[in-house]
């Protein structure tokens, strides 16, 4: 098989899907990491979004019911965080993996009790997103087949990330974030409320992940299955270190992981076990981490030996 014959537009499409709901976890994780509160918490913040998502559009006979549901319980959810790292001065790491493990046993106990199931939850009553067909485009060979089967959600993540990042650098907005997460008691003393910025900030970031989750669960299919986020809140963790806060180089790492999480899909069509496929993006994360501390370590020992020099 050549290589032409196997990157095809659906890959190519399945890998723009496959981006989007880390993109959005990844830009949640850059905006907490910036104002000073390490978020752990988006496999948990996920899995509580596409849970939701199935719930309100199950219940409103809407997809953007089901949309709005995740938004507002993910922020709900994410009160634990917003509160708990700041105004109770909890250990954010401790908060979070608390979080992701209450997020995976509580969706599975509501599954049960709301639907009388367990495992995977489906059902005709559920409203899928809605592709968004762009006329102009539809016709081009490719860009039309991969760029008009696109969900609102998987536009909106990367016009989210132009307007973060913009945010972030180029308004005083982001300054005062930045300033927070920086020095919090300088910030403090020009009279920025660090409170009331790191908590406004967490929520929001919820929101962004429970879009998420909403992508997870109505954007390719419209089903909820236990556990359905599948380690991409942790990648996005993955991504926001690699990024090193930075959103546009968080989202080409979500790029990477987006595009191996693909390649096993595809993988596995061409006769690949599935134990041996559903590893591919774990090991590009692994890889991408240890050439990145690679490079890390190399940088300090350059500057070692230049302040000896």
């Amino acid at each position: 098989m050549s290589l032409m014959s196997f990157i095809t537009p659906s890959l190519v499409n399945s890998a723009v899907q496959s981006i989007t709901p880390i993109l959005l976890a990844a830009l949640a994780g850059t905006l907490c990491g910036r104002v000073g509160v390490f978020n752990m918490a988006m496999e948990g913040q996920l899995l509580v979004g596409a849970f939701a998502a199935v719930v309100g559009s199950y219940a409103t006979g809407s997809a953007l019911g089901g949309v709005l549901f995740a938004i507002v319980f993910t922020v709900l959810f994410s009160l634990i965080l917003a509160y708990g790292a700041t105004v109770f001065k909890g250990d954010s790491v401790v908060i979070c993996i608390g979080m992701n493990l209450l997020a995976a046993g509580l969706t599975a106990y509501l599954l049960r009790q709301m639907f009388g199931v367990s495992g995977t939850f489906s059902d005709p009553g559920i409203v899928g997103l809605t592709k968004i067909r762009i006329d102009a485009i539809n016709t081009i060979p490719w860009i039309g087949w991969i760029f008009s089967r696109q969900t609102a959600i998987t536009w909106l993540a990367w016009i989210l990330t132009a307007a973060v990042t913009i945010m972030m650098f180029r308004t005083p907005l982001g300054l005062r974030l930045r300033g927070v997460g920086e020095d919090a008691s300088a910030a403090g003393t020009m009279g920025i409320d660090v409170t009331r910025y790191r908590v406004l900030t967490v929520l929001f970031a919820g929101g962004l992940t429970g879009l998420g989750g909403a992508q997870l669960s109505l954007g390719t299919v419209s089903i909820f299955s236990e556990d359905m986020s599948a380690g991409r809140g942790w990648i996005a963790v993955v991504a926001v270190m690699l990024g090193r806060n930075h959103p546009l180089w968080a989202a080409l790492a979500c790029v990477l992981f987006g595009v191996a999480d693909a390649l096993s899909v595809r993988l596995q069509s061409q006769g690949l076990p599935n134990q041996l496929t559903d590893v591919v993006p774990y090991v590009v994360t692994l890889l991408a981490l240890a050439l990145s501390h690679r490079k890390r370590l190399k940088r300090r020992a350059a500057e070692t030996i230049t302040a000896h020099a």
